[in-house]
C-alpha cells in the first residue's frame, strides 16, 4: 500500500500515547507507592495490579505499559513515513533519520544505567534502549508486506522461545526459571552480571513484534476503507492474538520480565484491543473530546520520561514536602504525602503543558 496519501491526524493515537506517559511520570511522583500505603489491604491489592509489575509469574496492568509504547512507535513509522514524503524527504534523508533515531535511543537507554552507579556500565534493558532495536527492525520491514510483519513477528517470538527452551549452557538451561534461563545469560554476557529484577535485556528481540505490529495497525488505519472496517480488523486482531497468549499459557508461563511467548502475545491482544477502544470512542464517536489533558504529555514523550526517571519526580518531591510536611504532617502522614504526589504530578504535567503551549516539541 502507499504510504504517501494520509492528511488526517488520529487524535486516538495522541490520546493513546499520552494516556501511557501521562502514567508513566505518575509513577516518578511516588504516588503510587503512597498509594500502596494506605492501609486498606483490598485497595492496596488492587493498586499493587494496576501499577506494579507481576513479581515473575503472571500479568499485570503495569506489565501493558512497555508493550503499550512499543506498538505506539509502531503505528506511527507509517504515518511519520507518509509526512515526511508529502513534506518532500528523499528516502535517504528519512532513512538517515531512522538510523540515527536508533542510535540515540540507544544512547539515552545504555547512558540512563551510567547515572545511578556513577560508572560505565553496559545495560540495555529499559524500554529506550529496547526500543532503539525493535523501532529500527519495524523501519527497515515498514514497506514489506502486512503479511510479511506478521509473520516477523512470530518469527521473532519464535527464536526467543527456542532459545529459552533449548539453551544447552549448564546453570541457564532452566528455561523459565529466574536468574538459571537464556535471558541471564545473555545478560551477564553482555553486562557482566544479572540484575536483581531478572529484565532480559534480550526481551528487544521477542518485543519486535509489538512494534512490527503496531506498523501493521498504522497502515490500516491510513488505508482508505471506512472507520468501522478499520475497527472491524483491530477486534479481529485483538481477539485473535488474546485467544492464542490464552492457549499458549497452557505451555509457557506468563513472564514479562523474559517476554515469553504468552506474554507477547496477550499483551499485543490488550494493546489491539485498547487502540481499537480509543479509536473508537475518540475518532469514530467523537464522545470523548477533551484529549488535551492527556495529549500534551505524548507530545515530548523522551524528554518528560527522562526528565521525570533520571530526578525531575525526585527534585519536585524535595521542593514540595517541606510545605505538605509542615502543614499536614502533623494529622495525617499518609494524606502529607498523597498531596505532595499530587503536586508532582500536576508539575511533570505543567511542564509538558509550558511546552505545548509554547509550541516546543523536542524530537530525536
Amino acid at each position: 500500500m502507499k504510504l504517501t496519501n494520509f492528511d488526517n491526524r488520529l487524535v486516538s493515537l495522541d490520546f493513546f500515547r499520552g494516556f501511557v506517559m501521562f502514567l508513566l511520570i505518575a509513577e516518578f511522583s511516588n504516588l503510587f507507592q503512597v498509594l500502596m500505603d494506605s492501609g486498606n489491604d483490598y485497595f492496596t491489592a488492587f493498586v499493587d495490579f494496576f501499577f506494579h509489575h507481576a513479581k515473575w509469574e503472571g500479568l499485570h496492568f503495569w506489565d501493558l505499559i512497555q508493550p503499550f509504547f512499543m506498538f505506539i512507535v509502531g503505528v506511527s513509522i507509517p504515518l511519520s513515513y507518509a509526512n515526511r514524503k508529502k513534506r518532500g524527504d528523499t528516502e535517504l534523508e528519512i532513512r538517515i533519520h531512522a538510523f540515527r533515531r536508533a542510535f540515540l535511543l540507544l544512547l539515552f537507554g545504555w547512558f540512563y544505567y551510567c547515572i545511578g552507579p556513577e560508572k560505565i556500565v553496559f545495560e540495555f534493558r529499559n524500554v529506550l534502549a529496547q526500543l532503539s532495536f525493535t523501532y529500527l527492525i519495524s523501519f527497515l520491514l515498514l514497506k514489506r508486506s502486512i503479511t510479511f510483519q506478521i509473520t516477523a513477528g512470530f518469527i521473532c517470538i519464535l527464536i526467543s522461545d527456542l532459545l529459552y527452551r533449548f539453551f544447552p549452557m549448564v546453570g541457564f538451561d532452566q528455561a523459565f526459571v529466574a536468574g538459571e534461563n537464556f535471558g541471564a545469560w545473555f545478560n551477564i554476557f553482555i553486562s557482566g552480571f544479572e540484575n536483581a529484577g531478572h529484565w532480559a535485556a534480550f526481551n528487544a528481540v521477542p518485543t519486535t513484534a509489538h512494534t512490527l505490529w503496531g506498523v501493521v495497525a498504522g497502515k490500516w488505519l491510513m488505508d482508505k476503507t471506512n472507520q468501522l472496517e478499520k475497527l472491524k480488523r483491530l477486534l479481529i486482531v485483538a481477539s485473535l492474538a488474546l485467544f492464542l497468549g490464552y492457549v499458549t499459557t497452557f505451555f509457557t508461563p506468563v513472564i514479562k520480565r523474559i517476554s515469553t511467548a504468552s506474554f507477547v502475545l496477550l499483551s499485543s491482544g490488550w494493546t489491539f484491543l485498547a487502540l481499537a477502544f480509543f479509536y473508537w470512542l475518540i475518532d469514530i464517536k467523537i464522545i470523548l473530546k477533551k484529549t488535551l489533558i492527556f495529549r500534551v504529555v505524548g507530545m515530548n514523550p523522551i524528554f518528560i520520561y527522562l526528565f521525570a526517571s533520571l530526578g525531575g519526580g525526585d527534585l519536585f518531591l524535595k521542593i514540595i514536602r517541606p510545605f505538605s510536611n509542615s502543614l499536614i504532617k502533623s494529622f495525617s502522614p499518609w494524606l502529607a504525602d498523597f498531596i505532595s504526589g499530587i503536586v508532582v504530578l500536576f508539575g511533570l504535567w505543567y511542564i509538558c503543558y509550558w511546552l505545548y503551549k509554547k509550541q516546543i516539541f523536542i524530537k530525536i
